[in-house]
């Protein structure tokens, strides 16, 4: 597996994190404290989080398709993001796991290509 594989997913994983915390943050700031702003606030920030859960959602389900993980523990990284903080501790227990499998793809050495031939 590629390092980028891990890597796009790690970022994802932290974006997505990030804006869950902040989402849930600023629902508690407009529901319960009232705070004037916090309604434009949750509505930037629940859009960017939507979109970009997306694109966690692809890059997650590479990453487990490419390690070849059961349903039930793809489901789990895929849900990890509409969880808050459940993201950050996810993602720290895929990057331990899968790291060795990084770094073994990367010693072996690559099959050499043939050259294209023009007609």
């Amino acid at each position: 597996m590629k390092r980028s594989v891990l890597t796009r997913y790690r970022v994802m994983a932290y974006v997505t994190g990030v804006l869950l915390v902040l989402l849930t943050l600023g629902v508690i700031a407009k529901y319960l404290l009232d705070i004037d702003g916090a309604s434009g606030f949750v509505s930037v920030v629940g859009i960017a989080h939507g979109w970009l859960y997306v694109v966690y959602l692809i890059f997650a389900f590479d990453l487990g398709s490419k390690a070849k993980w059961p349903v039930a523990k793809q489901l789990w990284v895929l849900l990890a993001g509409t969880i808050p903080t459940a993201a950050f501790f996810v993602e720290r227990k895929v990057s331990r796991e899968l790291e060795p499998l990084v770094a073994d793809a990367a010693l072996r050495p690559r099959p050499e290509g043939r050259p294209v031939q023009k007609a």
